[in-house]
Formats: structure tokens, sequence, C-alpha cells
């Protein structure tokens, strides 16, 4: 029982730990802070789409995860959501490659729906931070089997989760107009 509490002791830390250096980092890279390269690399211009799609996808993914699971498909359930951690995961890599490479676009200041651009982006933003810690300690207990502590914490990681990625979609769809290599 000892080494069992040790054991969910390091998994805690180890979350607190990503979730704070993933934090940072997305802090650094909007502060620029990072030394940048003169030229942007072709490629980049490509992410904020693939962002759009791989959120879109998530959220697709986690509506059909949470069917599975009302079906008592745990098979099925888990490799769906196995795939939406995956992607997140090349989601945050392909984020964070973006920001290191491009200018900030900004939404016209001068927009009718200026407001509720920025009201969606700093929810979706302070909640995907939030959730990061609520969705790998969800998986943790979800491949552990720990059904109880999974549930208990899934039943507010997943409608989260499921925001964020939807606002996601919205974000880009919103602001992709103003991307300078879209004009």
């Amino acid at each position: 029982m000892n080494k069992l509490i040790q054991n969910e002791k390091s998994v805690f830390r180890l979350v607190t730990i990503v979730s704070i250096l993933v934090f940072i980092l997305v802090i650094l890279l909007n502060r620029k802070i990072f030394p940048r390269p003169d030229i942007m690399p072709e490629f980049v211009q490509y992410l904020p789409g693939l962002n759009a799609f791989i959120n879109g996808t998530c959220f697709i993914l986690l509506l059909i995860s949470f069917y599975f699971i009302r079906k008592k498909r745990i098979d099925l359930h888990k490799k769906i959501n196995l795939t939406a951690f995956l992607l997140s995961a090349v989601f945050i890599v392909s984020y964070v490659l973006y920001h290191y490479f491009a200018d900030e676009t900004k939404f016209p200041s001068d927009h009718p729906l200026r407001t509720l651009y920025l009201f969606i982006l700093f929810s979706h933003i302070i909640l995907a931070a939030v959730v990061l810690p609520m969705v790998l300690l969800s998986f943790y207990y979800g491949l552990k089997m720990d059904v109880k502590k999974h549930r208990k914490i899934t039943r507010f990681s997943y409608p989260v989760w499921l925001y964020v990625t939807l606002t996601g979609v919205i974000v880009y769809l919103m602001i992709a107009p103003y991307y300078p290599f879209n004009q």
C-alpha cells in the first residue's frame, strides 16, 4: 500500500512538472524570449490549419469515446482516447513550433466581433492550461483501470477538454483571414 501511495505521488509530481513546463514554454513563446530565425520556414504557414484540424478531430473523437463508454465498450473507449491523447501531443508540438517561428496575428481592433473573439480566446487559453493536468491524471487512472478515480476526474476534465477542442477550431476560423500568409 505504501508503494502505491509513493507511485501516485510520483505521478502527481510528474503531471505537475509537465503541466508547468508546458505553461511556461507557451508564455515564453508568446513573449518572444527565444531568438528566432529571420526567415519563417514555409511549412509554418500550414500549422494553424493543422492545429484546427487536430482540435476538430479530437472534439469528434471525444464525443465518440463518450458514446462507447456509455455502451460499455471500454476497449474502443480506450483506443479512441489514446488517439485523442496522441493527437493532442502532436498539437502541442505543432503549436510550439508555430509560435516559435511566426509573429502573433492580431484580430482587428475595429472588428464588431472582437469582444466575442477575445472572450473565446481567453477562455480557451485559460481552460487549456487547466485541463492539461486533469487529462494527464484522467489517462493515468484510466490506464490503471482505477475506474472510480478516473470517473471522478473525468467528470470535470471531459467537458473542459471538449470546450477547449471546440473553441480551438472557432478561434482558428475567426483569426484565419488575418494570418499574413492567408492574405
